[in-house]
């Protein structure tokens, strides 16, 4: 079998969403796809840095996309940051005027969005924004909502890792769980949704699987008989 790359979500795809708890049987999972030849990049609404740390102590490919697509990490020290911060922090302080009960979520630091906490109705968050043109998009991880810069996503992240690689679509095959995910489904050859996802998320993928979170992975794994050495 070909070598593959796979664009793996972090919350709610490896880890629970309440306790954060990476699911150590699919984690040996996406180890063993690595020592058969294929890599293994977490895409994530979290920072690139702690995906980056996952990859180093989880034993998979030492590349990580963040903050949705926001910034690549790809060493302790080298980040290409797609996003800008600072207009999502003017985005930030536009929304707390508009709805006071509006936070910050307590995170890793980001570099190039703003998260917030789930506690306010996002469908209003995202008509202000666009009401008042701002350059910013907001979208929901399920763990978090997320300002980032307009255009940013998964995919386009992604994008960035498959230049380093030489990859096109047919190579890539992603898994996750929310509407954070669609853009990479969308661009990639074999997607998989979890059995925690929205059906809207679900309508996305060409896999959805009943196993949620970790379970998920290691069905998606067996659906796509990946356990087959690298030929």
């Amino acid at each position: 079998m070909k070598p593959k790359i796979f664009a793996v979500d972090i919350d709610g795809t490896i880890t629970d969403n309440k306790g954060g708890r990476v699911d150590l049987d699919a984690l040996a999972a996406l180890r063993y796809l690595v020592k058969l030849g294929h890599k293994v990049i977490y895409v994530t609404g979290r920072s690139s840095i702690e995906a980056y740390v996952l990859s180093v102590f989880g034993g998979t490919t030492r590349i990580a996309v963040g903050e949705n697509g926001g910034i690549i990490t790809s060493g302790p020290t080298e980040h290409k940051l797609i996003g800008n911060r600072q207009e999502c922090l003017d985005a930030f302080q536009f929304l707390k005027t508009k709805i006071p009960d509006v936070v910050e979520k307590p995170v890793f630091p980001r570099i190039t969005e703003v998260v917030l906490e789930r506690n306010f109705d996002i469908t209003i968050g995202k008509k202000l924004f666009s009401e008042n043109d701002l350059n910013v998009q907001l979208s929901d991880s399920m763990y978090a909502y997320h300002i980032n810069s307009k255009g940013v996503n998964k995919a386009n992240g992604f994008l960035e890792v498959m230049k380093m690689f030489s990859a096109t679509r047919q190579d890539v095959i992603a898994i996750g769980d929310s509407e954070t995910d669609i853009p990479l489904f969308e661009m990639a050859d074999v997607s998989v949704a979890m059995g925690n996802a929205s059906e809207d998320v679900k309508s996305h993928a060409t896999i959805a699987v009943q196993g949620r979170e970790g379970d998920g992975v290691i069905e998606a794994l067996e659906k796509i008989e990946l356990k087959l050495p690298v030929k």
